[in-house]
C-alpha cells in the first residue's frame, strides 16, 4: 500500500511538471512563424502546437514578441522557451534544446541587376556596408569572422529594403526564410543571386535552464515520435515543399 501511494505521488509530481504553464515565445519570421488574419501560423508554430498536444501541456501559451524580449525571457524564466532558435556554440550552455526542427544555409545575397562577383568572404568584406539584423546570430557570427562592414538593422524588412534601394550591395540570410523575407521589402527570389554559402544552421526550440529537464526530455521524445510517425514530414511539406524532410537531420 505504501509503495502504491509513493508511486502515485511521484506520478502526480511528474505530470504536474510536464503540464506546467509553459510560455513559448516566437517572432514574426515567415514561413516559420507569422500572423495572418489575427491568427498565428507557420511551420514552427505547427510543430510547437503538436508538441503541446502530445505532451499534454494544457497551460502552454505561444506568444509573439520582438526577438530580443522573447530571448531575454527564455534566458531567465522557468518553463519558458523561444523558437525557432539557431543553436550556436555561444548559445549551447545557455539553453536546453529540443530539435532540430529545421536546417538552413546562410549565404550572402545581392541584386542580380548589380552583376556582382562575390566568390570569397574577403570579397564580401570589401563590398561596402552589409546589412544584417543586429539581434540575429548571423550578425554575431560575421563579427567573429572579422567583418567590420556590418550595417546593423532592426528587422529583416529593413535589411531587404536597404538592398532594394541600393543602400547596401549585400545582405546575409537563410535560404529557408529568403522568399518571405524578400517579400517584406518588395523583392522576389528571381531578383537576387546568392554568393558564398558560409554557414549551416540548425533551428531548435530553446528552453530556459531553469525549466525542469524532464519537461524538456518529454518534449524531445514527442518530437522524435513526430519524425518517426511522419507528422513532421507532413508539416514541413505544407510550409516548405522543396525541403527534404530528412535534411541530414540526426536519426530520432
Amino acid at each position: 500500500m505504501q509503495r502504491n501511494i509513493v508511486a502515485v505521488l511521484l506520478l502526480s509530481l511528474f505530470t504536474a511538471s510536464v503540464n506546467a504553464n509553459i510560455q513559448l515565445f516566437t517572432e514574426e519570421a515567415a514561413p516559420l512563424a507569422f500572423t495572418q488574419d489575427n491568427q498565428l501560423r507557420g511551420m514552427s508554430v505547427d510543430i510547437a502546437r503538436e508538441l503541446i498536444r502530445r505532451t499534454a501541456s494544457q497551460g502552454a501559451l505561444i506568444k509573439v514578441r520582438p526577438w530580443a524580449r522573447g530571448y531575454y525571457k527564455a534566458l531567465h524564466d522557468a518553463n519558458t522557451a523561444i523558437f525557432s532558435t539557431v543553436r550556436t556554440p555561444e548559445r549551447e550552455k545557455l539553453f536546453q534544446w529540443v530539435g532540430p526542427i529545421l536546417l538552413g544555409t546562410t549565404s550572402f545575397y545581392s541584386l542580380k541587376s548589380r552583376n556582382l562577383t562575390i566568390n570569397t568572404l574577403a570579397d564580401a568584406q570589401a563590398s561596402g556596408p552589409l546589412a544584417v539584423p543586429k539581434k540575429w546570430y548571423t550578425f554575431d557570427a560575421l563579427t567573429d569572422m572579422g567583418f567590420a562592414n556590418l550595417y546593423g538593422v532592426s528587422t529583416a524588412k529593413n535589411m531587404v529594403t536597404m538592398l532594394k534601394h541600393g543602400r547596401v550591395k549585400l545582405i546575409a540570410t537563410q535560404d529557408v526564410t529568403l522568399k518571405d523575407e524578400l517579400a517584406t521589402g518588395g523583392l522576389n527570389v528571381a531578383e537576387v543571386q546568392s554568393h558564398v554559402p558560409f554557414m549551416q544552421s540548425a533551428y531548435y526550440i530553446a528552453f530556459s535552464l531553469s525549466t525542469d529537464p524532464e519537461v524538456v526530455a518529454t518534449w524531445q521524445r514527442a518530437f522524435d515520435d513526430m519524425r518517426r510517425d511522419g507528422t513532421y514530414a507532413l508539416i514541413l511539406k505544407r510550409w516548405l515543399p522543396d525541403v527534404d524532410p530528412e535534411q541530414n537531420l540526426p536519426k530520432p
